[in-house]
């Protein structure tokens, strides 16, 4: 997918997601998980997705803790409790972005139909 404004209004809602589904996690390893999940159709650059985390972080949504790994700081991100409420809000505000934008490309579906 070449289209990286489509990822990058949507950016914060993958990386809450993410964190959801796996407690915490660092910069290179959502990076990983997003082209793994997506079989390489989705890459996430360090460029879009630090500035991303740190506003996260910034809101209040996010914590951090950093770990000494095989002689390298690994700086780790979790959901803040403000964070897990966010998740919900994110995934409820983009799912219902995706069934208006599936509505306007495929006008003959009937509302509530998911494709």
């Amino acid at each position: 997918m070449s289209n990286n404004n489509l990822i990058k209004g949507s950016l914060q809602t993958i990386i809450l997601k993410l964190l959801e589904e796996n407690e915490r996690m660092y910069g290179y390893e959502i990076t990983q998980r997003v082209k793994e999940l997506t079989a390489g159709e989705i890459k996430i650059t360090e460029g879009a997705l630090y500035p991303a985390l740190h506003k996260l972080e910034a809101e209040g949504l996010l914590s951090t803790e950093i770990e000494q790994v095989d002689n390298r700081v690994r700086k780790y991100y979790s959901l803040t409790k403000d964070g897990q409420k966010e998740v919900t809000s994110k995934m409820s505000e983009l799912q219902g972005f995706v069934e208006n934008l599936q509505r306007i490309l495929t006008p003959d579906l009937k509302p509530g139909f998911n494709i």
